[in-house]
Formats: C-alpha cells, sequence, structure tokens
C-alpha cells in the first residue's frame, strides 16, 4: 500500500471526524465534567474498535446489507442517544462543582466510558462509514491482504478520533472552566445536539 492511498484515506477521514457530531457533543459534555475527558473519549474509540474487528471480520458487508438489522440499529442507537441527550440537557454539567468528586471514582469513570462505547457503538452511521468508506481505498493489487488494510484504516480513523475528541473535551473544560454560566449554555446545547441526532436518524431510518 502506497504513501499516496493512506494519505488520501487521511484527508478524507480526518474531514468526516472533524464535522461536529454526537461524538463531538459527548467529548464537550465529559469535557466539562473535569477529569471524565479520556474514559469517555475511551469509550467513543472502544466502539470504534467493535466496528474495526467487523470490518476485518468481513461481517460489516452483512449487517449493512440487512436492512431490518440496520433498522434495529438506527432505532436502538437513536433512542439511546436522545436518552443520553436528555440527560445531559436536563443535568448539565458545571466545572468545579460536586462532580468532580464523582469523576474521581472507578465506577463513575467506567460509566463515562461504556455510555461513550454505547454513542459510537449504536451509531449506525458509522457502520456505514465503514462500508462505504474502507472499501474505496482497498487496494486488492498492494500485496496487503484485505483484512490487514481494513485494520490499517481502522486503527488510523481510531487515532484520528482519539486525538480530535481529546482536544475537544480538553478545550471544552480549558475555555469554559471559569465560565460557569457558559458552560451550562454549552452543555445544554449539547445534550440538545444529542436529540436532534438520534432524531434525526429515528426519522431517516423508519420514514425514508
Amino acid at each position: 500500500m502506497d504513501t499516496t492511498t493512506l494519505a488520501a484515506f487521511l484527508a478524507v477521514d480526518l474531514l468526516l471526524v472533524l464535522t461536529p457530531g454526537a461524538d463531538w457533543a459527548y467529548a464537550i459534555s465529559a469535557g466539562l465534567r473535569d477529569r471524565s475527558v479520556v474514559p469517555a473519549v475511551a469509550g467513543l474509540i472502544a466502539g470504534y474498535a467493535g466496528y474495526t474487528l467487523l470490518a476485518v471480520a468481513g461481517l460489516v458487508v452483512i449487517v449493512a446489507s440487512s436492512p431490518s438489522l440496520l433498522t434495529v440499529l438506527t432505532v436502538v442507537g437513536a433512542a439511546y442517544l436522545m436518552w443520553l441527550g436528555w440527560g445531559v440537557l436536563s443535568r448539565p454539567a458545571v466545572p468545579g462543582a460536586s462532580m468532580e468528586a464523582m469523576s474521581s471514582s472507578s465506577s463513575s469513570r467506567r460509566q463515562v466510558m461504556l455510555k461513550g462505547a454505547g454513542i459510537s457503538g449504536l451509531n449506525p452511521k458509522a457502520l456505514l462509514l465503514y462500508f462505504s468508506l474502507f472499501p474505496q481505498f482497498i487496494d486488492s493489487a498492494a500485496g496487503w491482504p484485505v483484512a490487514a488494510q481494513t485494520g490499517l484504516f481502522g486503527s488510523l480513523h481510531m487515532v484520528a478520533c482519539a486525538v480530535v475528541y481529546l482536544a475537544v473535551g480538553l478545550l471544552a473544560r480549558t475555555v469554559l472552566k471559569t465560565r460557569p454560566s457558559a458552560a451550562r449554555a454549552v452543555t445544554r446545547a449539547s445534550g440538545a445536539m444529542m436529540i436532534v441526532i438520534g432524531g434525526f436518524l429515528l426519522v431517516e431510518r423508519l420514514v425514508g
């Protein structure tokens, strides 16, 4: 596989990762909960790791070609996203408040990580990303097995997500830490974004 192909994949992938969405919203809300940034991003990456394993195994093609299974994934993922968004919207984080003590417990970190994994792992858009984007860059004449190329693309995507989402979460924490009112507003906006995205996915699948 040549460097031109890898560079082209990274350019397209970074463009997608840099587009705000549910992952951004979760990273921002986690950033306002002080030390929960890393486990939140780790959870998001864990969800994509699952998709990478599915893609390497070739199961992504099977799942993506099943309309009924995609519908189930969409409904579950959208409902979960809307539920999380409502929780964020109704209980906005305030930097430096009691959430600081809560975020230090291992059980809370696990909960934050599991929620992140649920957001990325139940998002059917991620499945379609792996299904539609990766094959465009697979080179059967490269001398690499298709599974190895798929694994490499999945790893690069996870690294890009980790860098961008950590930056988003830490930036939100740094900029808004001394501005409680702005932090509440941004957190509520993040929660609202989750609800809107979840509703859009639900309507798109059920009506479309």
